[in-house]
């Protein structure tokens, strides 16, 4: 391998992981703005800092955990 082909393959992978860094931060609050309504935003939001008070938020055990709470409400109503 040529070292412009070794440059090329590096700046590549580096490109993909900050796609996929960027995909990942915007993509709960895709689902919030669009799933979940108004009203409900407040909650959710606590919820989610409840579940997860690490610096950066981890999706799925954090989502799950939503939509548990999410379920008692909406039993309890």
């Amino acid at each position: 391998m040529s070292d412009l082909a070794v440059i090329g393959l590096v700046a590549a992978v580096l490109v993909f992981l900050v796609l996929m860094e960027m995909l990942a931060a915007a993509v709960p609050l895709l689902i919030v703005v669009t799933l979940v309504p108004p009203a409900e935003r407040p909650a959710l939001a606590a919820c989610l800092a409840a579940a997860d008070s690490r610096r950066r938020l981890r999706l799925w055990p954090a989502l799950r955990v939503a939509a548990q709470a999410r379920r008692e409400t909406v039993r309890q109503r």
